[in-house]
């Protein structure tokens, strides 16, 4: 599961990389690349609960074999695109396969390891998502300087096969688990304040992660003027940042949480994400190269953090037999507020107001901590 959630965020990172030679040749505005994001984000809002009930209802190898082939395609039909309709077909197709990511990595974590390990294993899980944002520059830039941007699409799509073959030889594996999804299981309700306390703590919270994921290219390009090989060699290291985050978090949320009640301890980690996560909108004012990339790292291991910690609530607040719908509801909910987000991101940074896109990215985490405290207040009175 962590290397499919790899795979799924090189396909997915692989046109942010790539955005100032595409958006250059293809003549889009950052306001189009914004849209071409949002598209992909409203599919992928869609379909992660979507894929959740089916991986909780039908079990992980069927639903993740067409999931992992269905954005495999999409993946490389990138390569084909032309325009700014050709782009965002393919995003959609790109983002409603990529929905069954989470949910899968949550499920096989749940069904195989004992509450104290839960958090490090949805830690590892998900962790093949920041490896494969860090990995993307490093292995498509060349690519793309050496055989065309286009080539390095059909790359991806190459890998999801290759992951296709691995996934073939696990049918018979009993690790997968696969009788656990049948037994019934409470649904939750959406009337359930804890509910909408873990979307607004996820969404939220995570929201970041897309900001750098898919803006800081284009910051980076504009406004400090790295051209298109010298990206190559840096955008690794805010994902960096985020892989971190994950395995400190994870251990830290499984120490602090093994009382009973671990509400003190999630609302103690909220508070002091929401605090360090505050220096992100200091980013416009930081002129050295390696300052801005040290707080770039720094947003998205805090981002880590939130999404750990929401995961770790709702697990522990809901039945893990749910935990597919679960990842699905969070990850959708994060794609929600991204889509919304990245276009007025894109016209922000098409008139070049750069301190106002930082300080939106940087209030949003800390509104929905807000959010999710009152919830959760409100739920246990």
């Amino acid at each position: 599961m962590m290397l499919v959630s790899l795979i799924s965020y090189i396909d997915r990172n692989t046109l942010a990389i790539l955005s100032p030679t595409i958006l250059k040749e293809s003549r889009l505005s950052d306001e189009q690349y914004g849209w071409i994001i949002s598209a992909f984000s409203v599919a992928y809002m869609i379909a992660n609960p979507l894929w959740g009930r089916l991986l909780d209802r039908f079990g992980l190898w069927i639903g993740m074999f067409a999931a992992v082939g269905l954005w495999s395609l999409a993946s490389a039909s990138h390569a084909l695109a032309a325009g700014f309709v050709g782009f965002a077909a393919a995003r959609v197709l790109l983002g409603f396969g990529e929905g069954a990511t989470f949910p899968g990595g949550l499920r096989t974590a749940t069904q195989t390891l004992p509450p104290e390990q839960r958090a490090r294993g949805i830690a590892l899980a998900y962790s093949g998502g920041s490896l494969g944002a860090i990995l993307t520059p490093l292995i498509v830039t060349p690519v793309a300087l050496a055989f065309g941007w286009r080539a390095a699409f059909l790359l991806t799509g190459l890998l999801g096969a290759s992951w296709l073959f691995l996934w073939w030889r696990l049918r018979d594996e009993r690790a997968l688990g696969e009788a656990a999804p049948s037994v019934a299981a409470e649904r939750i309700r959406f009337g359930d304040l804890r509910l909408w306390g873990f979307i607004a703590l996820y969404a939220g919270g995570g929201l970041p992660l897309g900001f750098v994921l898919y803006a800081a290219p284009i910051y980076l390009h504009q406004g400090l003027h790295q051209s298109q090989a010298q990206l190559g060699h840096i955008l690794w290291i805010p994902p960096l940042g985020w892989e971190v985050g994950y395995f400190f978090w994870g251990w830290l949320a499984d120490r602090l949480t093994r009382a009973r009640d671990p509400r003190p301890a999630y609302r103690a980690l909220v508070a002091a994400l929401a605090l360090l996560g505050s220096t992100l909108a200091l980013t416009p004012s930081l002129t050295p190269l390696p300052m801005v990339m040290a707080e770039l790292f720094l947003a998205m291991f805090v981002a880590a953090g939130f999404v750990i910690v929401a995961i770790a609530y709702a697990t522990w607040a809901f039945s893990t037999r749910q935990s597919g719908f679960i990842a699905g509801v969070g990850a959708g909910s994060w794609s929600a507020v991204v889509a919304l987000t990245m276009p007025l991101f894109g016209r922000l940074f098409d008139a070049h107001d750069y301190r106002q896109a930082f300080l939106i990215a940087t209030v949003v985490p800390f509104g929905g901590s807000v959010v999710w405290w009152l919830l959760d207040r409100i739920k246990v009175r």
